[in-house]
């Protein structure tokens, strides 16, 4: 199990959280066809991917504007328990916790993207704007609804 917070930009507070609970692949950034949807200008549409290995959680950067981890840029790394990453060099920030990873010896690879249409958005689906204004979620009826976190 993998758990995704989105900590606001200056109090470092929890803004959203995400818990993949069976996935080998979760996928961040700008694009609704990710799990994780960040609306952020310095955030790519196919950002940074995790991946669950046999040894654990790792992190794979594809975004243009890269991907920190103290202030590091980082390609591919392993994930540590508590650890945050940063997309782009001053945007989201985002917490991970790891909970039990993929039994020994068992490895998953990754499926192949699913690259839905723009319009085929997923309702369980919800994303966030880092800069302290809000959250917009997709309503059952396609429809989005911002919800004011000031």
């Amino acid at each position: 199990m993998i758990t995704l917070t989105l900590l606001h930009p200056i109090q470092s507070v929890a803004v959203q959280s995400w818990c993949f609970e069976s996935e080998p692949v979760v996928r961040i950034g700008r694009s609704n066809d990710n799990d994780v949807i960040i609306y952020s200008a310095v955030v790519s549409r196919h950002h940074v991917e995790l991946w669950n290995h046999a040894n654990g959680w790792e992190i794979i950067n594809f975004g243009a504007n890269g991907t920190y981890v103290d202030d590091r840029p980082i390609a591919q790394v392993s994930v540590v328990d508590g650890m945050t990453i940063r997309l782009g060099n001053s945007g989201p920030k985002i917490r991970i916790g790891v909970g039990a990873t993929n039994q020994p010896g068992k490895i998953i690879k990754p499926p192949q993207r699913d690259l839905r249409q723009k319009d085929e958005v997923s309702k369980n689906r919800s994303t966030a704007w880092p800069g302290g204004v809000g959250i917009i979620e997709d309503d059952e009826h396609g429809g989005l609804t911002q919800i004011d976190l000031d």
